[in-house]
């Protein structure tokens, strides 16, 4: 498959929540990808829910690798997963605050196993992060920064979630990082009930402020 035909696997015409799904990953999955045979690409199990939830939305801010295997174990219940990382890779010859090249091949794993996966148009999403999108620690100036944020608009509002029946959102992590803290205070603001886990542990109601 080359980066079109992966990109339409993961956001399918036609389909709720894949307008969120982000573009930037997916461009250079033709040119020059390389092979990692170290990675683990079995599915995991997922212990934080049991089944699906018409009315929860997900999101997962982990490593990128565990993000994107757990979202596939994740559709296997019924959840449609939309990948938003929005980091670039370092010019060739330099490094970068943030390791995005371990995205582009899970991708690639992903929607092979998400072709073989029939979700409802309406499935409730499972938004994928990468938590190492903060990382800006530069050991030296020639380091390039691909650190990244995520921002109001990489979401849905609260008002679309509550339009298409969505009234909870559970955070699986180690943390509430600090740019997903502010869209979620704002969420809760609008009567959304956030909850979080760790991915061990059943997901318990949280309160944040701004």
């Amino acid at each position: 498959m080359n980066s079109k035909e992966i990109y339409r696997i993961w956001a399918p015409y036609s389909q709720r929540w894949v307008d969120w799904v982000r573009p930037v990953p997916f461009i250079n999955i033709d040119h020059n990808l390389p092979h990692h045979e170290i990675i683990d690409y079995t599915i995991p199990h997922i212990n934080y829910i049991k089944s699906i939830a018409e009315d929860t939305a997900i999101i997962i801010d982990t490593n990128s690798i565990q993000s994107i295997k757990e979202g596939i174990a994740l559709a296997l219940i019924g959840y449609r997963p939309i990948p938003i990382f929005n980091g670039t890779n370092p010019p060739s010859n330099t490094k970068g605050t943030t390791d995005n090249s371990l995205i582009e091949p899970l991708l690639i794993w992903g929607a092979y196993q998400l072709a073989k996966i029939k979700l409802k148009n309406d499935a409730p999403p499972v938004f994928l992060l990468d938590q190492n999108r903060l990382n800006r620690y530069k050991t030296d100036r020639s380091i390039f920064d691909n650190s990244w944020d995520i921002y109001p608009q990489d979401l849905p509002s609260a008002e679309y979630f509550l339009n298409k029946g969505i009234t909870k959102i559970i955070v699986r992590g180690e943390k509430v990082n600090k740019d997903l803290r502010k869209i979620l205070a704002k969420y809760q603001k609008n009567n959304l009930q956030i909850f979080f886990t760790n991915g061990y542990d059943s997901p318990e109601e949280i309160r944040l402020r701004k």
